[in-house]
């Protein structure tokens, strides 16, 4: 009890814990984006539902890694490697190297999921007669909601692993990463129905959605394979992509209300 009055009574701790939880809701928007897509192909009456037991999920899954922080830590350490490396910098460092850790094969493994079902949806949007798949209306509702779950499960796993080596590396403080995480998924949890209602209320949005995921599959293997890209550059491109898009959906309005206004006079 007085460790946690002594870490509540350190500027630098609240510091520490606003900075933790900033990083890890802007981690978490990739998460959300992914359970927001998945759910809105459930029937809806069963979205609300699969949202809230995804992000569910995705807190038991960060609270039970965070209980095995020396785990999680080792997952960094070399399992094997490749004689191959990329050419030196000006540091004398190679651009990327093979030595793969279970952290890398886990970042490939979810980032070719991602990339796998990104390009599926993209391919069952903008096909003219799409095969149905297990998602589809004809399917039932119980095997809908069972593989909705199982693959928000298997995602949750990548962002877990993920959100909690950013907050081992922002802080030594167990008591901060859990409020952290706690709170993050608290205004995930919040966040969720909002934004899955407005990507479901937008058609043009899903695409930009399911880009968005194609990208992150994208960074996530090449991070998996050593090639680490700065994570602003992401999230600028993400924000500048959505600024556009609200552009023109402003624009698309304002033609409908003067198309409207000129058909009643």
């Amino acid at each position: 009890m007085e460790s946690l009055l002594t870490l509540a009574s350190d500027p630098a701790v609240w510091a520490a814990l606003i900075t933790l939880i900033v990083m890890e809701v802007v981690l978490g928007i990739d998460n959300l984006v992914f359970i927001s897509i998945l759910s809105n192909k459930l029937p809806p009456e069963q979205r609300s539902k699969a949202r809230r037991i995804g992000i569910s999920l995705a807190l038991v899954m960060r609270l039970g890694l965070l209980s095995t922080l020396a785990f999680i830590v080792g997952l960094t350490a070399p399992v094997f490697e490749l004689p191959w490396q990329g050419p030196l910098d000006a540091h004398g460092a190679p651009a990327w190297e093979l030595a793969f850790s279970w952290r890398d094969l886990i970042l490939i493994a979810g980032g070719l999921f991602l990339v796998w079902k990104a390009t599926t949806e993209i391919h069952h949007t903008v096909d003219p007669s799409p095969n149905d798949d297990v998602f589809d209306a004809k399917t039932t509702a119980a095997k809908n909601f069972g593989a909705a779950i199982v693959q928000i499960l298997m995602l949750d796993l990548v962002f877990s692993i993920d959100s909690i080596l950013t907050a081992v590396g922002m802080t030594d403080h167990l008591p901060v990463m859990i409020l952290a995480v706690v709170i993050t998924v608290g205004i995930m949890m919040v966040a969720a129905d909002p934004l899955a209602n407005f990507i479901n209320n937008n058609p043009t949005v899903v695409m930009l959605a399911l880009g968005f995921l194609l990208m992150i599959g994208a960074v996530l293997i090449a991070d998996g394979f050593g090639v680490h890209v700065p994570k602003g550059y992401i999230y600028a491109a993400m924000a500048f992509s959505a600024l556009v898009e609200g552009l023109n959906m402003w624009s698309r309005n304002s033609a409908r209300k003067r198309s409207g206004g000129e058909t009643k006079h």
